[in-house]
């Protein structure tokens, strides 16, 4: 996108006193996606050997098959999958954990399981809404939902996103409110609209 800047009529470069749009040179634009970023946030072992490794990833493709089961484990409204392949794809970030587990003797062959997910969209500016944060309930109560939230905030605020918002019902403000997130502090108060069936 050009920038363009508009040179007043009474300007000395101009003939005839008209205004002459002046496209100013494009600049390089910055890498706007980071490589994918995955990390292993927690590993265990089992008494029979097999190591469990949790996965944050910042990157790659979400099956919406995968995301379909999940949002039913934690007792999510089901969405046609068209449209959660398409808000996965135009949201500015997807963010996800997986359970990976390798056991003893079966090499090439771990069980990988998706296990939370988060994503943001954006005016890949100044701000972005974090969205559809879920974490499979038998691994709740563990601080994953915590180190998901913290890794995208930190990946907005790293891409200089310094305005990030989310809508949290009521039995989970608290969550939000411990990872630093409060009402808005000047009283604005969002406001919606709903089709009328």
């Amino acid at each position: 996108m050009l920038a363009r800047k508009l040179v007043p009529p009474s300007s000395p470069f101009l003939k005839n006193n008209t205004a002459q749009v002046i496209e100013t040179p494009s600049e390089p634009r910055e890498e706007e996606e980071p490589l994918p970023l995955e990390v292993v946030l927690t590993e265990k072992t089992e008494n029979d050997g097999t190591v469990e490794q949790i996965i944050f990833s910042s990157g790659g493709n979400v099956d919406v098959y995968d995301l379909q089961a999940l949002c039913d484990k934690v007792g999510w409204p089901r969405r046609p999958l068209s449209k959660l392949a398409a808000a996965l794809k135009n949201s500015y970030m997807v963010a996800t954990l997986h359970s990976i587990r390798k056991s003893p003797g079966s090499e090439g062959s771990d069980q990988k399981k998706l296990i939370g997910m988060a994503r943001a969209t954006s005016d890949h500016a100044f701000n972005a809404t974090i969205w559809d944060v879920l974490i499979d309930p038998s691994y709740q109560g563990q601080g994953l939902g915590k180190a998901l939230v913290e890794k995208i905030v930190r990946a907005l605020l790293q891409r200089d996103i310094g305005n990030i918002t989310l809508f949290a019902d009521s039995q989970v403000v608290e969550f939000y409110r411990n990872l630093g997130f409060e009402p808005d502090p000047e009283g604005i108060k969002g406001m919606f609209w709903y089709p009328k069936y």
